[in-house]
């Protein structure tokens, strides 16, 4: 068998992220239905589904891991909704007076059970970090000039930022199309470039982060080392309010923060 390539491979399909510090598919269904202002009792199946698929199809075209429990959701929500397109005969039960459960009722249930898991898991992670006073954000500050009406940042997961880059490339289809030749940019190359960046200013806004390429490749590489960026706690990305505009800000780098992919030193952990 052939000894594994050591060296960091920067080309996009070479550069894989896993999931297991993200969000799983609940979360990404949780996220749609805020996104979608709907009632999580009465889920616009046909919908959420459409939506659903498109998010896992651009986080494969991303190389994410989405296989196993993210495939099964996708799976789960194709057949509750061929479900509901369903005419539902009138069955003896129902006769009886027994409403026959909606198909979308075992989903509505694992969905807010998992709410109050992370409502929980949310409360004590708040208090560990007041706790620990680990980072200033910036906002405090401006907290305290601008008064009661300010918003605070949240700290941004995975499907916003995900909800956030479907837009910057649905720009990307409204601009001139201009026919130059592919240019293959390394992941790590990138996040040199957008740290130089981060280092000249206080913070840069999401869209910010793409201002500087004009093919979908490129903007799937400075997406792909926003998100290694996050892996190895260079960054912090918060969020004014629930889909509110995102901003990124540098940070020291912790003496406990992940090694790069192909560090010598990951392959000893």
């Amino acid at each position: 068998m052939s000894e594994p390539h050591s060296d960091f491979e920067s080309a996009p399909d070479a550069f894989a992220v896993k999931l297991s510090n993200f969000e799983g598919p609940v979360d990404l269904l949780l996220h749609l239905i805020r996104k979608n202002e709907v009632n999580i009792h009465d889920i616009p199946i046909a919908l959420i589904t459409a939506q659903y698929l498109e998010t896992i199809a651009l986080m494969q075209e991303l190389d994410l891991d989405v296989a196993g429990e993210f495939l099964v959701m996708a799976a789960t929500l194709i057949h509750i909704k061929s479900k509901m397109l369903l005419p539902r005969p009138e069955t003896a039960a129902g006769v009886a007076g027994e409403a026959e459960e909606d198909p979308r009722d075992a989903l509505v249930r694992r969905l807010l059970e998992h709410q109050k898991f992370k409502a929980a898991a949310g409360l004590l992670h708040e208090r560990e970090q007041l706790r620990a006073a680990q980072w200033q954000r910036p906002d405090e500050r401006v907290a305290a000039l601008a008064g009661e009406e300010y918003e605070p940042e949240l700290e941004v997961d995975l499907f916003s930022l995900m909800n956030a880059f479907q837009a910057v490339l649905q720009r990307l289809k409204l601009r001139p199309k201009v026919l130059l030749p592919p240019e293959e940019m390394p992941v790590e190359a990138r996040i040199d470039q957008l740290l130089a960046r981060l280092s000249e200013t206080e913070a840069l806004g999401f869209d910010q982060l793409f201002a500087d390429v004009d093919e979908r490749s490129g903007m799937i590489v400075t997406f792909l080392a926003l998100l290694e960026m996050i892996r190895l706690k260079l960054v912090r990305v918060f969020q004014s309010g629930p889909f509110g505009p995102i901003r990124v800000y540098k940070r020291a780098r912790p003496a406990d923060a992940p090694h790069p992919i192909g560090d010598p030193e990951t392959r000893h952990e």
